[in-house]
């Protein structure tokens, strides 16, 4: 990413994101892990420079994105991620972005960074994805930062580097329409998804572009009940309008089938159990073609 091409998300307005500094690395870091497969399919030659692959990097941005999180609506963002590069292979747009890097104006009181375990388990977790034939974001390194991170222990800090279609998604929609209420930046929006992701779709028809996402979403999660996959978050900013699966935090694979299986602490009341993959799949996808009015404070 040495001569990284054109970040086009900075092509819609300013609302859409924030600038995010280079970080001031303390240590010096160190590539634990790279993916030479997706390295090669993006036309790195090599190992990338572990600074820039830990936050070192200019002209890095964090996306504003809003969403549903088990029934509330709340604004979010890039809390501890920041697009750092896209690359253009075979006429087809991949964002390059950093996970557990440090602040960014999301963070929401956060510090940013992420400890070593879970970001090897993402890697990990979307890899077996990959290869299971699930759309997914994917993995392309594990940095380790050498700063501690503290959780309940004593963490060591990491990062990892992401490759996504994009990384916009059901909540960067209900962002513009419920946040910013800016319909223009919507239309923008939708303009610029539809371009990269359904370029069959005709311009300004945009309910056959709600029609195609809803498509690819439903084929998505039908995929991760074929294989026993329960996403622990499966909230509105962890929905790529891309269809692929995003965010990789609490979620694991039913070793024995029990449609009640909840893989994630906080849902304390089986909201996104296996059972209820479609249904919270359509619950949370009416909020995006304003079936709902959410209210945000």
């Amino acid at each position: 990413m040495k001569e990284r091409e054109e970040i086009t998300y900075k092509q819609l307005p300013a609302i859409f994101y924030e600038q995010v500094p280079a970080k001031q690395l303390k240590e010096k870091p160190s590539i634990a892990l790279w993916n030479d497969e997706l390295a090669e399919t993006l036309a790195l030659q090599s190992f990338e420079d572990a600074n820039v692959l830990a936050g070192d990097v200019e002209g890095a941005i964090a996306q504003s994105y809003a969403g549903h999180q088990f029934g509330q609506f709340t604004m979010l963002g890039d809390g501890r991620a920041m697009l750092i590069a896209e690359r253009e292979i075979g006429g087809q747009h991949f964002d390059i972005q950093l996970k557990g890097s440090g602040l960014t104006p999301f963070s929401r009181g956060g510090d940013g960074l992420a400890a070593l375990g879970p970001m090897l388990r993402e890697y990990i977790v979307s890899e077996a994805m990959h290869a299971l034939g699930v759309p997914t974001t994917r993995s392309l390194a594990v940095t380790v930062t050498g700063q501690p991170v503290y959780r309940q222990n004593v963490e060591v800090g990491a990062v990892l580097t992401r490759v996504a279609a994009s990384h916009i998604r059901v909540g960067t929609f209900q962002f513009a329409r419920f946040v910013a209420q800016d319909i223009e930046a919507l239309k923008q929006l939708a303009d610029y998804t539809m371009a990269r992701h359904y370029p069959t779709v005709e311009k300004e028809d945009y309910l056959s572009f709600f029609e195609e996402v809803m498509k690819k979403q439903a084929a998505l999660i039908a995929k991760w009940q074929l294989i026993g996959f329960v996403h622990g978050v499966m909230n509105t900013d962890n929905m790529a309008i891309s269809g692929e699966t995003i965010d990789y935090g609490p979620c694991a694979f039913l070793d024995t089938y029990d449609p009640e299986t909840v893989f994630s602490s906080i849902d304390q009341h089986g909201r996104y159990r296996f059972k209820k993959s479609t249904s919270n799949c359509r619950l949370e996808f009416n909020s995006i073609c304003g079936m709902s009015h959410p209210t945000y404070s």
